[in-house]
């Protein structure tokens, strides 16, 4: 993994999943010079929070991204909405991951 950031959970009640991190700006500033959306500004990111990895996509939201973190993380490492975790996670390269989550395994 590539950069390591602690973000709080929060609960959006828009498009599934329902909850996210919010991205650090110095994190922000790494994914962006990492030139890897593959549209409409989302990143496909590998992620790992406690012994659990997942592929996933950052998505833009108010100038930085957001990280969408599904139930089956949440249920496996003990976090709910309002926890602080800790996260790794890299860019994936453009052809690295499609659009519809597959790619390589970790």
């Amino acid at each position: 993994m590539d950069v390591t950031f602690t973000a709080t959970l929060f609960e959006w009640r828009g498009p599934a999943p329902f909850y996210w991190a919010a991205l650090p700006a110095e994190v922000c500033d790494y994914v962006d010079a990492q030139e890897a959306s593959y549209g409409w500004g989302a990143i496909p990111v590998h992620v790992l929070v406690g012994g659990t990895q997942w592929e996933t996509s950052l998505l833009p939201r108010d100038g930085g991204y957001v990280l969408p973190v599904k139930k089956a993380v949440r249920v496996q490492e003990h976090v709910d909405n309002g926890d602080t975790v800790t996260f790794a996670m890299s860019v994936a390269s453009r052809g690295g991951r499609a659009a519809n989550g597959t790619g390589p395994t970790m």
